[in-house]
């Protein structure tokens, strides 16, 4: 018989079970800096929640209140749904996780549920699964990016993504990479960049997003934990190849 568990995790739990991405290199930078960052933000009411299947991790949502979250999007009273992942699919572990998201939102009096998808990257949840679990889409930015709500009672006021994106990459003439640590693999996608701009002789600014304020002020997208901008123009949102970061510095140099 299949023992399915779902699990949220404190910082005894996390210590004990691990979180879920990078758990077979829990030695490396990414994992480390996630797992501080995931223990400094429990005391502010984030969700990090497994589904165990006979002691084996077999997926995750992590989900914060709007007014703390990582992704920048406008949504008072809401939670917002960071990440969602499964290892296999077609077993109903999504919906599970969803359904186990949704009823936090309703037991807490929150408006409902909000996530930010983006076809274009496996770094973000696919929004199929949402859209088959009753979310609509409410919103896009450029560059791709859409915000789903599942609303509990229609409000006047809808989840919305800010509007000053060309502004917002435009600031950044010099070679920057804004990022937190809310994805462990910003570790090596920022030392891709690095590699790259050094081989091209471009030296990198880092900007870490230590506050909401920052993140709702500095990220020139919605999904908020990692971005990188070059004269204007953004280079990426999610991990590349040393390759196609070279490529696309030399693009605009």
């Amino acid at each position: 018989m299949t023992d399915l568990q779902v699990v949220e995790l404190d910082s005894e739990l996390l210590e004990g079970i691990g979180s879920y991405c990078l758990r077979s290199k829990k030695k490396s930078l990414g994992y480390i800096n996630k797992s501080k960052w995931l223990n400094e933000r429990f005391e502010d009411g984030l969700r990090y929640v497994q589904l165990i299947e006979n002691k084996k991790q077999v997926g995750f949502i992590e989900f914060t209140d709007a007014e703390n979250s990582s992704r920048v999007v406008h949504a008072d009273n809401y939670l917002v749904i960071h990440c969602l992942w499964v290892g296999d699919t077609g077993k109903g572990y999504g919906a599970k996780l969803i359904d186990h998201c949704i009823g936090h939102a309703k037991s807490n009096g929150k408006h409902g549920v909000v996530v930010v998808t983006n076809p274009d990257t496996a770094w973000t949840p696919s929004k199929e699964i949402f859209l088959k679990n009753n979310f609509q889409m409410i919103d896009t930015a450029p560059f791709n990016f859409e915000l789903l709500v599942y609303q509990f009672e229609k409000c006047d006021v809808l989840p919305s993504f800010p509007t000053n994106w060309d502004e917002r990459v435009a600031r950044f003439d010099d070679l920057t990479i804004i990022r937190s640590f809310q994805c462990p693999y910003v570790e090596v996608a920022t030392e891709n960049i690095l590699a790259g701009a050094t081989k091209l002789g471009i030296e990198a600014n880092i900007i870490d997003i230590e506050n909401r304020d920052a993140l709702m002020e500095l990220s020139p997208t919605p999904y908020g934990i990692f971005s990188v901008v070059y004269k204007g123009s953004l280079i990426t949102f999610h991990r590349l190849t040393i390759h196609s970061v070279m490529k696309r510095l030399k693009e605009l140099m």
